[in-house]
């Protein structure tokens, strides 16, 4: 940890620079809330080959809650792998999930059956005659 970034003076001033220029939260404001971002992330791991010290486009400015979940869900070193759904949606209905159904997601299904009878079987008569008591024989 010797060469860690993070207690530099350069990241220091990084960090700043970007909160100053995208004070908003990313993953609030993607799903249609303003948060005030208090966290700087590295769009590339710097343990995945990412820089230290990117320009503005390689960094991402998170609150506490939506870091944590990225973090989470991400390739950093002793990140614990998330498959969990993100759950609830945004003010205008959408899920906030990404892989969810709605956006035709890694987690899309087609349906295995259809909801039709089986063209293979007989067709069933599917006239209906109204009956009413007065005119029951006929």
């Amino acid at each position: 940890m010797a060469n860690w970034p993070y207690n530099t003076t350069t990241w220091k001033r990084l960090r700043e620079a970007h909160l100053s220029m995208h004070p908003q939260c990313e993953g609030c404001e993607a799903m249609g809330r303003l948060t005030l971002a208090n966290t700087v992330d590295h769009r590339v791991a710097i343990s995945d080959g990412g820089h230290p010290f990117p320009g503005h486009d390689g960094l991402a400015s998170y609150c506490a809650p939506c870091h944590g979940a990225k973090t989470a869900r991400g390739t950093e070193a002793g990140a614990i792998k998330s498959t969990k759904p993100r759950r609830g949606c945004n003010p205008d209905g959408t899920p906030l999930d990404p892989a969810h159904p709605w956006h035709g997601g890694i987690n899309w299904k087609t349906p295995k059956k259809s909801l039709r009878a089986d063209a293979k079987g007989p067709t069933p008569n599917t006239q209906t005659q109204l009956v009413s008591k007065d005119n029951r024989n006929g």
